[in-house]
C-alpha cells in the first residue's frame, strides 16, 4: 500500500467536473442517475481502495458488533455509495445550495461565545463525513471567517473544479504540504484577528517524515500526525473538535471541546501530543462507529510504515 497523498485521483477529479455541471443543470435527482454507474466504475477499476474499504468495514464492525453494516466487498460497494452522496451534499455546499435549514449543529455556542470575544478557535477535523459544511458554517454568524488546511498535491485539481461556484462566504483554503514554523505564524496571525482555523487530523504528513505518533484505532494500532496537534500547543487557543455527519436528511454538525488552550513546558511537549493524539483517535473512532460509512479514508489507514 502507498501512502495516501500518492493515489493517483485524476479520474474521480475529471468525474467530479462532469457531475458538478449535472448537478448545477438538472438536480440533485437527475444527478443521482449519473452517480451510480459513475462510482460503480471507478469501484470497480480501484482495486486498492476497495481492499481498504473492506479492512475498515471489517474492524469497525468487530470493533462494535452491534453495528448493522455489511463487510466484504458488498460492505465495499454500499462504501463508496455513501461516499459519492456525500459528494453530492460537498457540491451542496460550495454551490451555496446548502441552506442553514439543512443544517444542525451541536455545541456551537461555545464556539460563538470565544468568537464574539475576538479569540479565534482551532478546529480538529477528519475525513469522516462532509468538512465542505464548513462554507455553512460561516453563515451563522456575520463576519465569520474560515481558514482550512489542504494538502496541495492532493487537492489542487479538486479545489479548482470546486472554486468555480464557490459562494460567497469567507473560506480561505491555505494550501501546504508540511506543518512548519512559517504555518505557525501564519496560523497565530489568523488566531489572533480571531478567525477559525480547520485542520483535518486523521491523515500522515506527506513531506515530513517521523513526525507520527501510534494510538489505538477500532482495536489497532495506526499512525496520526502530530502537526495538527503540535500546532493546538504552539497556538495556545481554544481547541474543539469538528464533525459533520449526514443524518437521514441533515447535516448534523458536532463542536465538541478538546482543550481551552495549551500551556505546557518544553519537557512535557512529546507526552502531550501522544495524550492528545490518543484522545482525537478516540474521539474519531467515536464517530466513526455512529456513522461507519461515512469515513472517507481508501487507504491502508493501519499501515505502520508510513511508506
Amino acid at each position: 500500500m502507498s501512502h495516501w497523498s500518492k493515489i493517483e485521483e485524476d479520474g474521480i477529479v475529471w468525474g467530479m467536473g462532469l457531475l458538478l455541471k449535472i448537478y448545477l443543470i438538472f438536480g440533485r435527482r437527475v444527478l443521482q442517475v449519473f452517480l451510480y454507474p459513475v462510482v460503480s466504475y471507478y469501484w470497480l477499476i480501484n482495486t486498492k481502495g476497495r481492499e481498504a474499504s473492506q479492512q475498515y468495514l471489517a474492524r469497525v464492525s468487530n470493533f462494535n458488533q452491534h453495528l448493522d453494516i455489511k463487510t466484504g466487498r458488498a460492505g465495499s460497494y454500499h462504501h463508496f455509495i455513501s461516499f459519492a452522496n456525500a459528494l453530492i451534499d460537498k457540491l451542496a455546499a460550495w454551490s451555496g445550495s446548502l441552506t442553514l435549514d439543512e443544517v444542525e449543529t451541536h455545541g456551537r455556542e461555545s464556539v460563538i461565545k470565544h468568537l464574539e470575544a475576538g479569540q479565534g478557535v482551532f478546529l480538529l477535523g477528519s475525513h469522516l463525513g462532509n468538512l465542505e459544511v464548513c462554507r455553512v458554517i460561516a453563515k451563522l454568524r456575520k463576519n465569520i471567517t474560515i481558514n482550512v488546511l489542504v494538502h496541495t498535491q492532493h487537492t489542487e485539481k479538486f479545489n479548482k473544479v470546486l472554486n468555480k461556484y464557490a459562494g460567497a462566504e469567507t473560506v480561505n483554503l491555505i494550501q501546504v504540504t508540511s506543518v512548519n514554523a512559517s504555518t505557525a505564524m501564519l496560523l497565530d496571525e489568523k488566531i489572533t484577528a480571531g478567525e477559525l482555523v480547520i485542520v483535518a487530523a486523521d491523515r500522515t504528513p506527506v513531506g515530513t517524515k517521523g513526525r507520527v505518533a501510534q494510538a489505538d484505532f477500532l482495536g489497532h494500532p495506526a499512525l496520526f500526525p502530530q502537526g495538527p496537534f503540535i500546532l493546538a500547543l504552539l497556538l495556545k487557543c481554544p481547541v474543539f473538535t469538528l464533525f459533520c455527519l449526514k443524518e437521514q436528511s441533515k447535516q448534523v454538525v458536532y463542536f465538541d471541546h478538546f482543550s481551552d488552550g495549551f500551556n505546557i513546558p518544553r519537557k512535557q511537549r512529546t507526552a502531550t501530543i501522544q495524550q492528545c493524539i490518543e484522545k482525537y483517535a478516540e474521539r474519531l473512532q467515536y464517530y466513526c462507529v455512529k456513522a461507519p460509512l461515512q469515513w472517507f479514508n481508501f487507504y491502508d489507514f493501519w499501515q505502520l510504515n508510513d511508506e
